[in-house]
């Protein structure tokens, strides 16, 4: 797949630097108190969003594919009924669900993650509704808890997963929308 990353190898692996045991061990003593304080800070800000579904996909889609205005396309539908948007926070379709929920007046929030390359919110996120996780799992976390979803397979099958073993809320759905068809099934569902 040439061409997705702009960054060679040597610019990645240099993003990595080794830490010697001492560092390492510092680190991990503060680790439970990182992940408690991520996990306040979770739901503190994101307690007062309201209903809120969440449209997963990828970061590669480009303005001018179907899928990206069928995204914004389905976010300001969402947000017709009530529904605020959560998305990853990051460009391609997450932008198109963001800028969707924002242009129809609704709650546009991210959830980022703190990576090596790539941390830029996209521009359609309300200011006091983004949190840049440093953990997979918190972030996994506030979706669960705070969202209904839309995505693909992997999201699918984690909140699955989290279903099974967990009490999520009772008007809690999860749909799926294919990369090849399905799209219009919601928006006459919603629309």
């Amino acid at each position: 797949m040439a061409g997705i990353n702009k960054y060679s190898e040597e610019e990645i692996t240099k993003r990595f630097v080794p830490k010697n045991w001492t560092e390492k061990q510092a680190s991990s003593s503060w680790m439970l108190f990182k992940i408690m304080a991520e996990f306040v800070d979770g739901f503190e800000t994101l307690n007062a969003i309201g209903p809120c579904v969440s449209i997963f996909g990828s970061a590669r889609t480009l303005p001018e594919n179907p899928y990206y205005q069928l995204a914004e396309e389905i976010a300001a539908k969402m947000v017709e009924k009530g529904y605020g948007v959560i998305t990853g926070g990051g460009p391609g379709i997450m932008e198109a669900a963001n800028k969707g929920a924002q242009k129809a007046g609704g709650k546009s929030v991210g959830l980022g993650i703190e990576l090596p390359f790539e941390t830029e919110p996209n521009p359609y996120i309300d200011h006091d509704k983004y949190l840049n996780h440093r953990f997979f799992f918190v972030r996994k976390v506030m979706f669960v808890k705070y969202s209904q979803g839309f995505g693909d397979a992997r999201w699918l099958w984690n909140h699955g997963r989290i279903i099974r073993s967990a009490h999520p809320h009772p008007n809690w759905k999860n749909w799926k929308v294919p990369h090849r068809f399905g799209g219009h099934l919601l928006l006459e569902r919603f629309g």
